[in-house]
């Protein structure tokens, strides 16, 4: 049940009915559900912000609405507290009606939404520039769809550009006497190597890099040798994705298509584009202008094609958007991409507003923040090289593997995945999705503290008492909540407002603290609430174990979620 929204429709109905408030506007007040419940479960700011609409003092308007309030059937007591905030305390029998009813998300309005946050490469190793989206953009794709949505997920691969064309041209300066022959084969233990090397080498040699340009446009207009070369690439490519994607327990994407399928729509959209006459050349390059006088800060022209007449960046993710449209019409296209591509989503909403195809507020950009080394700069290998997805996750392994040697335990590798994997994910989803954080394995795989492991150890001792418990079947007659029963319970029916909320703000973090929270108050609740000890009575031995079952539940949820597994023993 969502408890906040029940009880913030009986208040904010309570203050309809108060003769006082007539014809006064009540949009601005609001129903808080504070941490710190000392003073009450519920508080409202309605005396302060209806000061001005009134004319009369905060505490003036809280004395005359508060019988209004103090009439709901759920409320135990009520106070001002301070200039004029009013405290809820509600009635423990009201909560436990509340925590018995079967919960129900109802969601305002069922959306299409095309979730696009894979980006991953074709011949360039997965790094730690996706982990962040990837993993905020399956916890984005998970909540959505139970929330009631239809998501649908991309990962947009880069196929089609520049650095196919390195890639290309380096196997070939490599092997140039086998490069093009049926049966040669890519090695794979150095296939990584290729687009460093190729792109340092570019840098240093123009005529490499003039070679590299001419490769583009040939392949991007069919060389059949080119593409032989590419589809070895892409297999070696798409085996790397698929593997870390499982590591990663990321729901597996709807939809892996790339520049190269967008660039099949682009006559379409050029067509479009010509018929708004918005396609001018600018120095051999075709442009479209999207500067206005109410732009305070740069806007580039979108570029459609390059001086060489070759696709780009901004053509093929326009394409793709066209694609998109055509294809599943959604309701809106969330991007989750580094927030540095900001500029280059601003481009493409314009463009896409211009020619019809989405209004600007269906389209969303949710930029995310670097990951850090200690040190505070983007992670890096000891070599100094952009840190691998993989090497990523062996770290985390190892972390694991040395703290639960340290701790006398045997557990099996699967356990140690699953440990890894919280550690992981929580510590990136626990943060702002905006702002940048510290990666530090050691901090990250702690089994206390908000961290990763903490959940799945408080969801597995949960599990614990419940299976040593057998039943929960029971039902108790229990009338009066201890402190800590009355906290777990109301955090438990937090979750949907929570969950929600975090959708709505796309912030994921939201759910993250939210979790950490309740398993905050279960272990609170664990300790001084004691369950199978001998000296507990039936009634309440059933009654806390049926808080736990809701409470593991709840917090299973959120796991889930969070896109991270429970295992048996910790």
């Amino acid at each position: 049940m969502n408890l906040y929204k029940s009880v913030s429709d009986s208040i904010k109905a309570a203050l309809g009915c108060v003769p006082e408030l007539s014809g006064v506007d009540l949009a601005a007040v609001s129903i808080e559900a504070p941490k710190d419940r000392a003073f009450g479960d519920y508080a409202t700011n309605a005396a302060m912000v209806l000061t001005k609409q009134l004319g009369q003092p905060p505490r003036q308007i809280a004395e005359t609405i508060l019988p209004y309030i103090a009439a709901l059937d759920f409320v135990a007591d009520i106070s001002i507290a301070g200039p004029g905030f009013i405290n809820i305390k509600l009635k423990d029998e009201f909560i436990l009606n509340s925590a018995n009813q079967k919960s129900q998300i109802i969601n305002r309005k069922s959306e299409i939404i095309d979730l696009d946050y894979g980006s991953y490469n074709i011949a360039k190793a997965m790094h730690i520039g996706h982990l962040r989206g990837s993993i905020v953009g399956d916890t984005l794709y998970r909540i959505a769809r139970f929330l009631g949505h239809r998501p649908i997920s991309y990962n947009h691969i880069g196929d089609w550009g520049k650095p196919m064309a390195l890639v290309i041209a380096w196997i070939m300066k490599k092997f140039p006497q086998d490069w093009n022959k049926p049966d040669f084969k890519i090695d794979e233990t150095e296939f990584n190597d290729y687009y460093p090397a190729a792109s340092a080498h570019a840098k240093e040699n123009p005529e490499f890099l003039k070679q590299v340009l001419a490769i583009k446009k040939k392949f991007q207009d069919g060389h059949p040798e080119y593409f032989a070369l590419y589809e070895k690439m892409m297999k070696i490519s798409m085996s790397e994705m698929e593997s870390v994607v499982k590591r990663l327990n990321i729901i597996p994407f709807d939809n892996t298509l790339g520049e190269r399928n967008a660039a099949k729509y682009l006559d379409a959209v050029e067509k479009i584009l010509r018929d708004k006459n918005l396609l001018t050349t600018d120095d051999g390059a075709t442009i479209i202008n999207l500067k206005t006088d109410l732009d305070t800060a740069p806007m580039p022209p979108f570029m459609f094609y390059d001086s060489r007449g070759a696709d780009t960046y901004d053509s093929t993710d326009l394409a793709a958007t066209y694609y998109k449209k055509n294809t599943d019409n959604p309701d809106k296209i969330i991007y989750v991409s580094d927030f540095r591509q900001n500029l280059h989503f601003e481009q493409l909403f314009r463009v896409s507003e211009m020619i019809g195809l989405f209004p600007r507020s269906a389209l969303e950009s949710v930029g995310f923040g670097s990951i850090n080394g200690k040190d505070g700069k983007p992670l890096k290998t000891r070599s100094g090289a952009n840190a691998t997805l993989t090497g990523v996750i062996d770290t985390v392994i190892e972390a694991v593997c040395a703290r639960v040697k340290e701790s006398g335990k045997n557990l099996p590798d699967d356990t140690i995945a699953m440990i890894a994997l919280a550690a992981l994910k929580f510590n990136d989803l626990m943060h702002d999705v905006k702002s940048d954080y510290i990666f530090d394995p050691d901090a990250v795989t702690q089994f206390e503290g908000r961290t990763g492991p903490y959940i799945l150890y408080t969801a597995v001792r949960l599990n614990s008492v419940l299976k040593r418990a057998q039943s929960t079947e029971h039902r108790a007659k229990i009338t009066k909540l201890s402190i800590e029963e009355r906290n777990l319970l109301l955090g438990i029916m937090d979750f949907e407002r929570t969950v929600q909320n975090a959708f709505d703000k796309r912030s994921p973090d939201i759910l993250t603290n939210y979790a950490y929270d309740l398993c905050q108050m279960a272990n609170t609740f664990y300790h001084n609430c004691p369950i199978l000890r001998e000296d507990v009575d039936g009634d309440t031995r059933a009654h806390r174990l049926q808080i736990a079952a809701k409470a593991r539940d709840t917090l299973v949820m959120a796991i889930e979620l969070m896109g991270l597994r429970v295992p048996s023993e910790m």
